[in-house]
C-alpha cells in the first residue's frame, strides 16, 4: 500500500446541463509535486473545489491519509491540513500581511488579537519556507508575487500538510516564477505534498514528480514526469498533435497605422512610467514588446486607448490625432483592445456571456435601435462568436464569471478581432491559457495580421514574443531601448536586454 496523503477516488460532480468531473480518480503521494494538467474548462479547478469543500460531489469518495473522509466546507478541509491558493487571491487589501494571514484565525490575548504573537509567527513560518514577506506590509503596497506568497502563509499557517494551488504562474513574471519554483521545493523538503493546477508543460517537466491529465471532464491518466515529454503530455491534455512554432508567412508591411510620439504618462501614484517613448506600427505586421513587467507597458497600452490622460507627447492612428480621446472615441476611430486584466477591463462578470460580446457595440445598429436592444439580434451574433472561437459555455445566457478563464479570454477574443478594427492591441492575450488555445490565439492574430491590420502584442512570455512577433520592441524603464527582429536573437540576448543591460545593445545593434 503506497503512502498516500490524499486519494480522491471515481469523482463525479455536476452542473445543471453540464458534467464537470466524469469518474476522475486522482492520488497524492506525501512529499509529492504532483500535477493536474488539463485545457481551460477541463474541470482542474472544479476537481480541487471539491476536495476543499466548496463543492459537493455527486459521486466518489475522499480519503485522506487513508481514511474516507466527508468535506463539507473548507472548514473541514483546513482541519484536515487542507490548504488552497486560488487562481484570483482572496486578500483584503487594506489590511495588512499579517491581518490576512491571521483572519479567521486570530491569536487571543485577554480577549483580544495579539498582533505581536501573531507578527512573530509569521515572520518566524516565513523565514522557514524561505517566503521573504514583510509581515507590516499592506497588501495594496505590495506585488502580485508578494500577494501570492502571503496566499500560501496563509495556508500554512493553518496547519496545512497539502497545499493545492491553481494555476499559480499565471499572473507571475519569469523571475518572480523561478523564485516560486525554489519555494515549492523548500515546501517539499518541509514534508508539504503539492497539487499543482496548471497547463504550463514547461513547469511540469521542471518542477513536478508526477501528472494526472484530464480532458474534458474525464481523466486520461496519471505519468511519471521523468518518462515523460512536453509533446506526449500535450496530447494527452488536448487530444491531438499541438504545434508549439506559429507557422506564419514573411509580413508585409504597409502604411503606418500607429504612430506614438515623445509619450510621457504618469501611473496612478504621480511617478513617470513612460518617458519620451517612440513607436510605429504599421498595417499587416506584429510588434511584440518585451519587458519586464512594471517598465511602463500597462501605462503605455492605457494611454493609448485613453484609458489614462497622457502628460505630453502624441498618439497617432492612421495620420489622425487620438491623444487623449475618451476610450469609446478611441475604440470607434479604429483600435481593438484585448486588455491584461480581463476581469477588471474586459467583461462584465455579472452579465451573460452574450451581451459581453456586444459591449464595444451594443449602441449601434443592429443591436439597438432608437436606444431599444434587440437582444435576439445580440445573442444570435454571440452564438455565431461563440462557435467560431470555440468559447465553451453551457450556453449565451451563461454569466461571465462562471465560465472558466480561458474561456472568457476566448470571449474577449472574439469580440475585439470580429470587429475587424484598423489596430489590435494585445495585452498578454495568451495568459491563462492552454496550449490547444494559445496555437489558436496566435493564429488569429497571424491571420488578422495577413488581413492588413497592425498588432501590437505585449507579453510577458519571451516564447510567445519571439514566435509571433515580425519585430521585437523591448522596452526597459519606460522606454524602448533597442528594435530587434525574432530571427536575430534569442532568449538569452532579449533576457539581458529587458534587464537594461548595456552588454546586450550593442551586441544587438
Amino acid at each position: 500500500m503506497e503512502n498516500h496523503v490524499i486519494e480522491m477516488l471515481n469523482i463525479r460532480k455536476e452542473f445543471p446541463g453540464i458534467v464537470a468531473n466524469d469518474n476522475i480518480t486522482i492520488q497524492l503521494k506525501k512529499g509529492e509535486i504532483h500535477a493536474l494538467l488539463g485545457e481551460n474548462g477541463a474541470g482542474k479547478s472544479t476537481l480541487m473545489n471539491v476536495l476543499f469543500g466548496l463543492y459537493q460531489p455527486e459521486k466518489g469518495e475522499i480519503k485522506v491519509k487513508g481514511k474516507k473522509v466527508n468535506i463539507t466546507d473548507p472548514n473541514v478541509a483546513n482541519d484536515l491540513g487542507i490548504g488552497m491558493v486560488h487562481q484570483h487571491f482572496m486578500l483584503v487589501d487594506t489590511f495588512t500581511v499579517t491581518q490576512n494571514i491571521i483572519l479567521g484565525h486570530e491569536p487571543k490575548k485577554f480577549g483580544f488579537i495579539d498582533l505581536k504573537k501573531a507578527e512573530k509567527e509569521v515572520a518566524d513560518l516565513s523565514e522557514r519556507y524561505g517566503l521573504k514577506v514583510d509581515p507590516y506590509a499592506k497588501i495594496r503596497d505590495i506585488s502580485v508575487g508578494m500577494q501570492q506568497r502571503v496566499e500560501i502563509l496563509k495556508t500554512l499557517y493553518r496547519g496545512a500538510e497539502v497545499l493545492i494551488l491553481d494555476e499559480p504562474t499565471a499572473v507571475l513574471t519569469p523571475q518572480e516564477i523561478e523564485e516560486l519554483i525554489k519555494i515549492l521545493k523548500s515546501l517539499v523538503n518541509e514534508g508539504i505534498s503539492i497539487i499543482l493546477i496548471t497547463h504550463k508543460l514547461k513547469e511540469i517537466m521542471e518542477v513536478c514528480d508526477r501528472c494526472t491529465v484530464i480532458r474534458k471532464g474525464q481523466g486520461i491518466g496519471t505519468v511519471n514526469v521523468a518518462e515523460t515529454s512536453t509533446d506526449e503530455l500535450a496530447s494527452l491534455m488536448v487530444g491531438r498533435e499541438v504545434s508549439f512554432t506559429t507557422e506564419k508567412q514573411d509580413a508585409n508591411p504597409g502604411k503606418t497605422v500607429l504612430s506614438v510620439k515623445d509619450l510621457r504618462v504618469k501611473d496612478n501614484r504621480k511617478v513617470e512610467m513612460v518617458k519620451g517613448l517612440n513607436l510605429d506600427v504599421k498595417a499587416g505586421e506584429i510588434v511584440g514588446i518585451a519587458g519586464v513587467d512594471g517598465n511602463g507597458q500597462s501605462e503605455l497600452i492605457e494611454a493609448i486607448t485613453g484609458l489614462k490622460s497622457i502628460e505630453s507627447g502624441s498618439i497617432f492612428l492612421n495620420d489622425k490625432e487620438i491623444t487623449n480621446l475618451s476610450p469609446r472615441k478611441v475604440t470607434q476611430s479604429g483600435v481593438s483592445h484585448i486588455p491584461q486584466d480581463r476581469h477588471k477591463f474586459g467583461l462584465v462578470l455579472d452579465f451573460p456571456i452574450g451581451e459581453n460580446m456586444v459591449l464595444q457595440s451594443y449602441y449601434q445598429k443592429p443591436f439597438s435601435k432608437n436606444g431599444i436592444l434587440s437582444f435576439n439580434n445580440i445573442y444570435d451574433k454571440a452564438k455565431r462568436l461563440i462557435e467560431e472561437y470555440d468559447v465553451r459555455t453551457p450556453s449565451e445566457y451563461t454569466k461571465a464569471r462562471a465560465l472558466s478563464g480561458g474561456n472568457q479570454q476566448k470571449a474577449i477574443i472574439a469580440r475585439e478581432v470580429d470587429r475587424s478594427p484598423d489596430l489590435i492591441i494585445a495585452a498578454q492575450p495568451t495568459r491563462g491559457l492552454d496550449v490547444g488555445a494559445i496555437e489558436f490565439i496566435h493564429k488569429k492574430l497571424i491571420e488578422e495580421r495577413d488581413k492588413g491590420r497592425a498588432v501590437l502584442l505585449i507579453s510577458f512570455e519571451l516564447d510567445e514574443v519571439m514566435n509571433v512577433s515580425d519585430r521585437i520592441a523591448v522596452m526597459f524603464d519606460g522606454n524602448i531601448i533597442a528594435n530587434v527582429l525574432p530571427q536575430e536573437t534569442n532568449e538569452q540576448e532579449l533576457g539581458l536586454l529587458m534587464a537594461g543591460s548595456n552588454q546586450a545593445k550593442e551586441g544587438a545593434q
